[in-house]
């Protein structure tokens, strides 16, 4: 079978699906060339540049497409309605960045904590600002993880060893993945940590989980780390009570729009930014395009693969 990968992908995950005995084509086609082409390929593999737009997945589905796979978590790149409509299984991989995620989210709190962006800049600036940068401590402290899933329970260990408190709060998980992490409702978490963490999905019909008057609940000097997704913190409201002095400071790596629009915000001094990179190391990358091609070649040898997306849409259909 034939199979299309329109996103920069390993060279041992492009042979993975050669040894399986398939053709393999690499070409990062733009819409209008993905459109003409699609419907010649029984599986298509993405990142999170190509779109599988409705309109795609339905030229596709009058051709060969069986499956589209997702070398990363997020499929919102991925029209989940129309490819279930068009018996197009779509899997994803995610489990393939957990580490890469969370050790950004745990970087980015040690960085907020100490002002380490600021303080390197200053330096290169030929300044010596020794008394400028007086932060703070994470052992001791307490950590609210919003989520508490792949991603999050990695957090938490590491928190853990820092000598921190994790509190947890998740709307589909109520018993706790780990002994030492204190599973609470969102406004208990709000009202007692002095770091929070989110590692959720953005939902559009429900809008931003932390939402301006969430803000009121938290501490003083709280800080904010959002390594999910765009969307899940209202953004004007952050700035707001980053503004207020409320929020101590937060670090970015999604943006309600990307690349952001919303500039007072990113270019904020208590605000440390970075472009959407959680997922983006070598082994993540590499992981999350294995098991990506593994899900792949399940379906396309008619077994069912673990990591399917649209299973309960497609069976509801």
């Amino acid at each position: 079978m034939k199979i299309l990968i329109t996103d920069k992908t390993e060279n041992a995950v492009i042979q993975q699906l050669k040894d399986a005995g398939h053709e393999v084509t690499f070409n990062e086609m733009d819409p209008a060339t993905l459109l003409k082409e699609i419907s010649t390929y029984d599986g298509l593999m993405v990142r999170s540049r190509t779109k599988a737009t409705a309109e795609i997945i339905a030229a596709g589905a009058k051709g060969n497409l069986k499956v589209i796979g997702r070398a990363g978590i997020g499929v919102d790149n991925i029209d989940l309605v129309t490819a279930s409509k068009n018996n197009i299984k779509v899997v994803n991989a995610p489990t393939g960045t957990t580490e890469s995620v969370a050790e950004l989210a745990f970087g980015l709190m040690l960085a907020t904590s100490r002002s380490i962006p600021q303080a390197d800049h200053s330096m290169k600036q030929g300044l010596w600002e020794k008394k400028a940068f007086k932060g703070v401590e994470l052992c001791g402290k307490t950590l609210g993880i919003i989520g508490i899933g792949r991603i999050g329970t990695e957090l938490g260990k590491r928190a853990l060893a820092f000598n921190m408190r994790v509190l947890a709060y998740d709307k589909y998980i109520q018993k706790s993945p780990h002994e030492k992490f204190s599973m609470v409702s969102l406004d208990t978490l709000l009202k007692e940590s002095d770091y929070l963490s989110l590692h959720i999905p953005f939902v559009k019909e429900e809008g931003a989980t932390i939402k301006a008057s969430d803000f009121e609940k938290m501490k003083p000097g709280v800080i904010i780390v959002n390594c999910a997704r765009g969307g899940v913190v209202d953004e004007q409201a952050l700035l707001k009570h980053i503004n207020a002095g409320k929020v101590q400071a937060a670090a970015l790596d999604v943006y309600a729009a990307e690349p952001p629009t919303f500039k007072d915000l990113v270019s904020h001094p208590k605000v440390i930014c970075t472009p959407h990179i959680g997922a983006s190391t070598k082994e993540g990358q590499l992981r999350a395009g294995r098991i990506c091609a593994e899900q792949m070649l399940l379906v396309l040898s008619g077994k069912v693969p673990e990591f399917w997306v649209n299973k309960k849409l497609m069976e509801g259909t």
